[in-house]
Order: structure tokens, then sequence, then C-alpha cells
């Protein structure tokens, strides 16, 4: 009987805890993450071309932008932003990104991650059996094509590399096929049927998911644009999965904690310095909020927002 007890006030106090953390889950804003995808460096022969006439870099990070947006748990920064902050920071499109560059940027955008890296394999390989009819080589054609991609994902707040990854794709038919040496496609469609179409959208797809394992490591967090008569702007609205009513707490950032070794920075000694409540996140087409403030003072420019 003191068992059968035992194990009812056990399974109650379990229930009333998960009722308590779903309870806990709810309250928590549902946020996406703001994410820069740098255009990928070709590092193929440089025959293939885009329909739009890009090249193969170009391509794959168009390819994976639009995956990211379509999957509608990001905010992605637009190519046009991008490329500004880029030639304001004298990086050019065609150098070299590194993960502390790749960092900066990112800071300068507001994003939490940044997806960079590099085409390694994009192309054919043949094999055929047959004759020729009226001069036109045609047989039973083993076709392969391969697509390899690169991919880094930083962290813009330390610039370290949370997750990299070689994604390699494979796509393969068996039939009647004309000897060619097709290097280019004349529209989406074209490309998308293609078996190099195939296997780039089945590495992208990889991709996504690697980007959704590394997002959840990232801790989301805002900055205050400014403070007006007891009035917090941040640089976060409804875009990002913000509404009326969000709170989160307002740090002030402190000394950063840069690794003597390898120069990374670990992060800041930041201290809290108040708390605000969203009352309209509608701000700049939902890219920013007004907010209330809850407790605390002090708050300026560049101060961090992060869940409570």
């Amino acid at each position: 009987m003191k068992t059968s007890v035992k194990l009812i006030r056990i399974a109650t106090l379990l229930l009333i805890s998960c009722a308590f953390t779903f309870k806990i889950a709810a309250q928590q804003p549902q946020i996406k993450k703001r994410i820069a995808v740098f255009v990928f460096e070709d590092k193929t022969d440089k025959s293939w071309r885009w329909w739009n006439n890009k090249g193969v870099g170009n391509g794959v990070s168009d390819m994976l932008t639009t995956a990211l947006v379509k999957s509608g748990n990001y905010r992605v920064i637009e190519r046009q932003e991008l490329d500004r902050i880029l030639n304001e920071q004298d990086f050019g499109q065609s150098g070299r990104m590194t993960p502390q560059s790749a960092a900066k940027v990112g800071q300068v955008l507001g994003v939490e991650l940044a997806v960079m890296g590099s085409v390694s394999e994009f192309g054919y390989k043949k094999g055929e059996t047959g004759g020729a009819i009226r001069g036109l080589g045609i047989g039973v054609s083993n076709q392969a094509a391969t697509v390899g991609i690169d991919v880094r994902m930083v962290n813009t707040s330390t610039g370290e590399i949370v997750t990299a990854e070689n994604v390699r794709k494979k796509k393969s038919a068996k039939g009647i096929k004309l000897r060619t040496n097709k290097l280019n496609f004349k529209d989406r469609k074209d490309f998308d049927e293609s078996l190099v179409g195939k296997a780039a959208r089945e590495a992208i797809e990889d991709i996504v998911s690697l980007i959704d394992n590394s997002a959840n490591e990232i801790p989301w967090q805002a900055k205050v644009i400014t403070e007006k008569s007891g009035v917090v702007f941040i640089n976060s609205g409804e875009a990002d999965g913000l509404k009326a009513g969000d709170t989160f707490a307002v740090y002030s950032k402190g000394d950063d904690l840069i690794d003597p070794d390898t120069g990374i920075s670990l992060g800041s000694v930041d201290s809290k310095i108040g708390e605000i409540k969203i009352t309209d996140a509608s701000i700049g087409n939902g890219k920013a909020s007004k907010c209330s403030i809850v407790q605390g003072s002090g708050f300026t420019k560049g101060n961090f927002v992060r869940l409570k």
C-alpha cells in the first residue's frame, strides 16, 4: 500500500513538472535566428553556368538562400544588403572570406549565424556503349552527376566555426542519351530536371538540416537602437517572430574575453541593466520594435537584448 502511494506521488510530481516546463516553453517567444549566406567559392573548373549566367558558387548560395527563406525558420539577410556591407568593409565578392571576416560582417548586419563555403565538385561522369546514327553518337548511356560542397557555419559573436562539413551527392541514370557535354542551362526548369540539378537540390537539403542543428546551439540576441523618454527601440521585430507582450533582459557589454592562443573571442563579461517589454513589434516593416521599460535604467545604443 505504501509503495502504491509513493508511486502515485512520484507520478503526480512528474506531471506537475512537465506541465510547468510546457508552460515556460509556451511563454518563450518563437524567435527566428538571423542568417547571412555568403557567396560560395567556386573550386571547380568553372565551366558550368547557371541559367542566369551566374557561376556555380553564386548559384549554390542562391539555392541555399531560397531554401532557408522557404523554410520560414529564419530571417535571411538580402543579398544586396550583404553586398553593401561587404563593399563598405572592403571585402569584395571575389575576395577570400575567413571565419573572422565573416563574423565581422555578420556583427555589422546583426546576424547570429554566417554560412560560407566552397563548391568542390559539380559535373558529370559518363560511360557509353553503342553505335552511330547519321553521324550522331547515340547509345546506352550510364550517366552520373556529382555535387560536392564544403560548408562552414560561423558564430558571428565569437568568429568560431560551429559546424564544418563536406556534403557530397551523386545522382545517376541509365538510358538512351545523346553524347553531349552540356555545361549550361536555358532556364530553372532545365536545371531542376537535370541530374546535376537534382544532386545539387539534395545537397542543399542536407545543408539546411546542418544549419538547423547549428542554429539551435547559438543564442539569439538583438540590440538597443536608442532610448527616448522611457521608450526603448530594438533592432528586431515581428519579422523575427517577436510580438507585443514579449519581455527580454537587457545587458551592457563588458570586457571582451580573447583567447591568448587563438585570438578568438570567447564572449564578454556583460552586466544585466534591466528588462523591457515589447509594445509594438511592427516598426520598420517588422524589423524593429518599440518597448516599454519594465525595470532598470541607463539603456543606450548597442546594449544587448536577450531572452530572460
